[in-house]
């Protein structure tokens, strides 16, 4: 314990550099942005910023980049509380209770709630990864092959199914997600694998491109199938001096903001669209334990408080199972694993032998993160406001000539922006037929990443596929897997039992 915050002040020591507080406050604006701006949310805004980082050295690059996920989680509830718009899925729960608040002439105090409460889900949120962090990464020395094989099917199947589409459908874009990433060279034997005699793609599909198409272009197509309206309206913009919450306010949401940032934390381990089921688990928790919940939906403070604690600790603690195990948990972190390997750094047990700098550094940015995102937050209301104003025949082709100009600078290749564009196109019709692109980007990250697994636990065994269930980590986690793919036959049973006459 001791060590761990000896270690902490020197991540402190890297993360408050000049160069490093710039670039921790660039990805904190940037991120507040991409979560007030509606249908961009942290995955498209983090794959749309990872071209302009490759420049800078790993860790000024990480901070930067979690600074756009964490700061996109905040911006998310601008637009919940002022239009009743969610900026990112995360923030739909905070729409409930926030926008009728702000109907009620109390959107600052809703704002104010949002940014006190994330600040102090967020500083928990960290010290908790401190302690838990190093201990975990030790335990996880002991994993082999076949558990990080086992792990990553787990983490895989129960993403796919808790995403709230069809699980088939998830299932179906996983496994187009894989075969994607099988292109190029195999990563044992170096053979050529569906490179079609292109060079192109001998080091494969790039990872960024898809990333920037499906999220990015994808959005841009779909917003174009929307009225241009402006949104100038419909924005309700609070004065500065109406921001402050009273002090009922606060003695109301102390509680919800401590049980909303344990409930987060917890949620952020396991594998999942984390800050979702966080904020709606906390919003349920409020309402169950409040002596008045009937005023849920009709403005409760609580309602606010509650899920956005718990959305801001889900979206820190998400990062331990990426910078512990290498495995994300989440598309957000799945698209940081792809920027951590471009950037040299592979994240498992030994990062924090092997990167110390990068991992001390990366958490300590965090709190300072958290803490000019609470600044940002509160006197910067009224302006961020303001840019739900711009009209998207002006906001879109900005988008779109951002992405253009961000993917060609990965390689200087216009390959990469036909690529771009034809998974634009595809993530648009993914999204006309209901499939989620996530699991598609999550399986062409760790699909890699699993085959080597897999094919370094058969050489230990010599083919026996035995292997994966005489080991009791691995047997446990497949048989998880297992229970996961079963569940919705055991929801269609139990439906048709409930629905059958008395």
């Amino acid at each position: 314990m001791v060590e761990s915050i000896q270690h902490l002040f020197t991540g402190f020591g890297i993360a408050a550099t000049v160069a490093n507080l710039l670039y921790c406050l660039l990805g904190a604006v940037a991120g507040t942005l991409v979560g007030i701006l509606p249908g961009l949310g942290p995955i498209a805004g983090i794959a749309l910023l990872i071209p302009i980082t490759f420049g800078l050295s790993p860790t000024s690059a990480i901070i930067m980049l979690c600074g756009i996920y964490y700061g996109a989680m905040y911006g998310g509830s601008t637009t919940s509380i002022l239009l009743n718009v969610p900026g990112e899925t995360a923030s739909v729960i905070t729409c409930i209770d926030g926008y009728q608040m702000a109907q009620k002439g109390k959107a600052g105090p809703a704002l104010a709630i949002c940014a006190i409460g994330s600040f102090t889900a967020g500083t928990l949120a960290i010290i908790g990864m401190v302690f838990l962090a190093p201990p975990l990464a030790q335990a996880a020395l002991a994993f082999g092959p076949p558990e990080y094989f086992s792990l990553m099917v787990c983490g895989f199947i129960v993403l796919s199914n808790v995403t709230g589409g069809s699980l088939l459908k998830s299932l179906m874009m996983a496994v187009v997600g894989l075969i994607i990433g099988t292109v190029g060279l195999d990563p044992v034997t170096g053979d050529y694998r569906f490179t079609f005699d292109a060079t192109y793609l001998l080091g494969g599909i790039e990872f960024v491109a898809v990333a920037i198409g499906l999220f990015g272009i994808a959005e841009v197509l779909a917003n174009v199938d929307q009225p241009l309206e402006s949104l100038e309206q419909s924005v309700i913009v609070p004065r500065f001096r109406d921001l402050f919450p009273s002090l009922q306010d606060l003695k109301k949401s102390v509680g919800a903001i401590l049980r909303g940032s344990a409930i987060g934390f917890g949620v952020g381990l396991v594998p999942g669209p984390a800050p979702v089921i966080a904020t709606y688990t906390s919003y349920m928790t409020e309402k169950r334990i409040s002596r008045h919940p009937e005023d849920f939906g009709k403005g409760a403070i609580e309602g606010v408080a509650g899920p956005e604690s718990a959305n801001n600790a889900a979206c820190q603690s998400a990062f331990i199972p990426l910078f512990v195990l290498g495995i994300p948990f989440a598309p957000p972190t799945a698209i940081l694993l792809g920027a951590l390997m471009i950037h040299g750094v592979v994240p498992g047990p030994m990062m924090i032998s092997e990167h110390p700098d990068v991992f001390w550094g990366v958490i300590a940015s965090m709190y300072i993160g958290n803490f000019i995102l609470l600044l940002l937050n509160l006197p910067f209301v009224p302006f961020f406001a303001s840019i739900l104003r711009i009209p998207k025949k002006i906001l879109l082709p900005l988008v779109m000539l951002f992405c253009i100009t961000g993917m060609y600078t990965v390689n200087n290749s216009i390959n990469d922006i036909w690529l771009m564009l034809l998974m634009g196109v595809l993530g648009y019709v993914m999204r006309k037929w209901a499939y989620d692109a996530a699991p598609l980007l999550l399986a062409l990250v760790i699909g890699p990443k699993m085959e080597v697994a897999f094919r370094q636990s058969l050489m230990i065994s010599h083919g026996d596929f035995g292997v994966f269930i005489e080991r009791p980590f691995s047997l446990v986690f497949l048989v998880v897997t297992f229970l996961f793919l079963l569940m919705p036959a055991f929801r269609f049973i139990i439906g048709r039992f409930n629905r059958r006459p008395a």
